[in-house]
């Protein structure tokens, strides 16, 4: 039961910054599973059977408040779809042994894009309004897709900094919109590994308490997108899974890392980690400022 709690208050978190940010809802609870010791094939099945509702309920409250791009959802899902149903079934193929650490590479990678697009970059604002072309959204739907299903997560850590990048969407649209086409990600997703894997190692009360949590905080973050700083909840986030997966890393048996050496690198990342939200608190506090002085110079003044 406790477990069960658990997973539904990380499914809570999870989506709460998925919504949020547009992404890691899938890393953050596939690194959960794999924590737990989960099979990777299996741990990303349960996430993606998770997501059909989660993202179901994700899209319905983006689109309730306006933060939907109806036609950039369409052209980067349905390649997303084709390419999480490719990286389920390759995912399902791969043993344990090979899965697991190469997951927790994967899962790495996108933690440390994650906190570090956050940390340094921000969200890009010019060439708002112009037009994405279907030939960079397909491509992106097929890689994204495909990473989505191999690391348990990625739609999202690759799709929304790629719009973001473009900076003609909306952050909300592109987010909102990222969070709705990845219910065609998470369907597909779901059937490469049930033809692939069958019920074989899944568990129906974790995927619930995952969709139960999810559920929960999909209207929230969708209201919380207009209110959070991206910048420090990116940061914070990148860093979890980062130190996660390195943890997982370090204890396979890829590197069997003597414990003096695990040590040592859990206090060089908590450093960085923590330097990384330091420095997005400033940048998020010197933005709002100078936010603050533009629209003060702007208002008209009055005898």
């Amino acid at each position: 039961m406790r477990t069960l709690v658990l997973l539904a208050l990380a499914g809570l978190g999870a989506q709460l910054v998925d919504g949020s940010l547009g992404m890691a809802y899938g890393v953050t609870s596939t690194t959960l599973l794999l924590a737990l010791g989960t099979n990777p094939a299996a741990a990303s099945a349960t996430v993606h059977l998770a997501e059909i509702g989660t993202t179901l309920m994700s899209g319905a409250s983006h689109w309730r408040f306006g933060n939907v791009d109806w036609k950039v959802v369409a052209r980067i899902g349905v390649p997303g779809a084709v390419g999480s149903f490719l990286g389920a079934t390759v995912l399902a193929r791969l043993s344990t042994e090979v899965a697991a650490p190469l997951m927790s590479v994967i899962l790495l990678g996108l933690g440390v894009y994650v906190m570090s697009r956050f940390t340094f970059r921000g969200l890009p604002k010019d060439r708002l309004g112009q037009p994405l072309r279907r030939r960079f959204l397909t491509p992106l739907g097929l890689v994204a897709g495909f990473l989505d299903a191999t690391g348990g997560g990625g739609w999202g850590p690759v799709g929304t900094p790629a719009l973001l990048a473009g900076g003609r969407l909306e952050p909300r649209k592109v987010i909102g919109s990222i969070d709705t086409s990845e219910f065609l990600v998470a369907v597909a997703a779901s059937l490469g590994f049930l033809l692939s894997l069958g019920s074989q190692g899944l568990d129906g009360t974790w995927v619930a308490a995952f969709l139960v949590g999810g559920l929960v905080a999909a209207p929230v973050a969708a209201w919380l997108v207009r209110l959070l700083p991206p910048r420090v909840l990116g940061s914070a986030v990148g860093g979890v899974i980062v130190v996660t997966n390195v943890r997982t890393l370090l204890n396979s048996d890829w590197l069997a890392a003597p414990a003096a050496v695990a040590t040592a690198v859990y206090v060089v990342l908590y450093v960085l980690w923590a330097a990384a939200i330091t420095h997005s608190v400033r940048a998020h506090l010197r933005e709002r400022d100078a936010v603050a002085e533009s629209d003060g110079e702007r208002r008209p003044v009055t005898a």
